[in-house]
């Protein structure tokens, strides 16, 4: 089977010898939508770079439908990339904008206007096309950027946080917009993003990266709900997580370790010492359900948000968590700080990983 885009231990080392990408192996399917996602600095733009070609690949391979695109200039690959300065040219209008790219594929000129036509009307850029881009708003020059990368029919769109430079409201209608035309292109997506929120909403399966090194990839739920490495624990979500010693496998998928808050028992194979539980696993003043996790504490803070309460509470190793509840639940509107409580967590929401 020829992937859309396969790494196979791409990796990047400056001459000072820092390393950026350490063996970055991955397969995407055609159609996938897959985010790398991570703080700053942790490689995840320049591991775009080398898929795009603007970044000299250290050692390994990247390969486009199947084909060694590794030495390969960027304009010869089956990729197009929009930046997050979009990159666009101010003293071209909108419709040169977006046919650039042709242009410089040597498209003939009547093709090169058929194309464009049918994406300015795509994008909805029709009544803009002959005015200067610098000229338009930030969503209108975001959705130019799209067109211009899309109207040269890539296998694969690369996009470097192109919604960083949006207000939440444009953001959030920016990101339906995308989600939405990749269904419809069904061209294949690597998206980079800081954001948990557009790496978890938009994409199938999720990077997450940390100083040059993938920590895991997963699609979204499975990513949230089951965390493999601490970082990772630590970066998505909101989890507690609690250090202990491996107690070896309970049966069912499951293991315990022992912990300063007693023994806890969640998804592992046994040889785990720390035991991640996301805020909203947690329930209060649980009834007796035979296998639950209890953890008695004192809340510290509540803040009611909507529907969902938000609360700290220390347990009896000092230590204070964030839960998340229903606000509306008779026992959370009850509480105030300073008063003592239970945690009620269920195993299975339990995920034991690796120190």
């Amino acid at each position: 089977m020829a992937y859309d885009l396969e790494l196979l231990g791409v990796g990047k080392t400056y001459a000072d010898g820092t390393v950026a990408v350490s063996d970055f192996d991955l397969k995407v399917e055609q159609g996938e939508f897959v985010a790398f996602l991570g703080p700053s600095g942790c490689g995840k733009s320049t591991t775009l770079r080398m898929i795009a070609g603007f970044e000299d690949i250290t050692h390994g391979k990247v390969l486009m439908k199947g084909k060694n695109v590794t030495r390969v200039p960027p304009e010869k690959r089956p990729s197009s990339m929009i930046f997050q300065n979009y990159a666009l040219f101010p003293h071209m209008t909108v419709r040169e904008n977006i046919g650039f790219g042709l242009e410089v594929k040597g498209m003939a000129a009547a093709e090169r206007k058929r194309k464009v036509d049918r994406i300015l009307d795509m994008f909805d850029l029709a009544a803009y096309a002959d005015r200067k881009a610098d000229r338009l708003s930030g969503g209108q020059r975001q959705r130019i950027a799209l067109a211009r990368g899309l109207v040269v029919e890539p296998e694969v769109l690369l996009l470097d946080e192109p919604l960083g430079a949006l207000d939440a409201n444009l953001r959030r209608i920016i990101q339906n917009e995308l989600k939405l035309l990749q269904r419809e292109l069904g061209i294949t997506f690597i998206f980079v993003t800081h954001a948990q929120s557009e790496a978890l909403g938009l994409s199938d399966r999720v990077v997450v990266m940390s100083n040059g090194v993938v920590e895991q990839i997963s699609p979204p739920r499975e990513l949230y709900r089951r965390p493999l490495t601490p970082f990772v624990a630590g970066f998505i979500g909101s989890n507690t997580v609690i250090e202990g010693r491996a107690m070896g496998a309970a049966g069912d998928g499951f293991a315990r370790i022992d912990t300063p808050l007693g023994v806890i028992q969640g998804v592992g194979g046994g040889t785990e010492t720390l035991a991640a539980i996301p805020a909203e696993a947690f329930r209060i003043a649980p009834l007796n359900t035979p296998g639950e996790i209890h953890l008695p504490g004192t809340l510290s803070s509540r803040h009611l948000v909507g529907a969902v309460g938000h609360l700290r509470v220390r347990l009896a190793d000092a230590r204070e968590i964030a839960v998340e509840v229903q606000a509306d639940r008779p026992e959370v509107q009850a509480l105030m700080p300073g008063a003592a409580l239970t945690l009620g967590v269920d195993p299975a929401s339990v995920t034991l990983i690796q120190a």
